[in-house]
């Protein structure tokens, strides 16, 4: 107690600190070194960053980091997957079955549309981010896609070592 009260009549009788009152009347302790000098001419001027619009070039859009490549497969597997998946349980065919049988020319027609559907708002500057929030995320759609990609490939390789389909015994 003794220490404190010491320390205290030291800080406030040096010279390099003050009290000052608020705007609130309260007394408050601050060094006279930390005190901010306002200039009565000075302003104070506030620049808004925005985000840099994201680019519309067909060979940044295209790039191998760019926002379509990666996302378009994704799109594409994941629609592959459950669709190859669900007409095997359906039909009992398997893969190359399923491509065989016209399933090939299903597959060209719906990775069109998808494609095209992906890229035109690609193209208008809109960035899927901004488009994404909670369980729907931009990030969830990426390994979605992965996922699928994957698993398509599995499910080849698989009906291709057990020459069957993958749900046939």
């Amino acid at each position: 107690m003794t220490t404190s009260f010491a320390m205290q009549s030291m800080i406030l009788g040096s010279p390099a600190t003050s009290l000052s009152q608020s705007k609130n009347g309260l007394n408050q302790f601050a060094p006279s070194c930390y005190k901010p000098r306002l200039q009565k001419s000075s302003r104070l001027r506030v620049k808004c960053m925005s985000e840099p619009k994201p680019s519309t070039n067909f060979i940044d859009v295209f790039s191998f980091s760019g926002p379509a490549p990666e996302r378009i497969n994704g799109r594409l597997a994941m629609i592959g997957f459950v669709a190859a998946t669900g007409v095997e349980l359906a039909n009992g065919a398997d893969l190359s079955a399923q491509l065989s049988s016209g399933g090939f020319s299903w597959f060209l027609g719906t990775s069109a549309l998808l494609t095209l559907a992906s890229l035109i708002p690609l193209f208008q500057g809109v960035t899927v981010e901004s488009k994404s929030g909670g369980i729907m995320s931009a990030n969830a759609e990426i390994w979605n896609g992965r996922f699928a990609m994957l698993g398509l490939v599995a499910l080849a390789f698989t009906e291709y070592v057990k020459g069957a389909g993958l749900f046939q015994v």
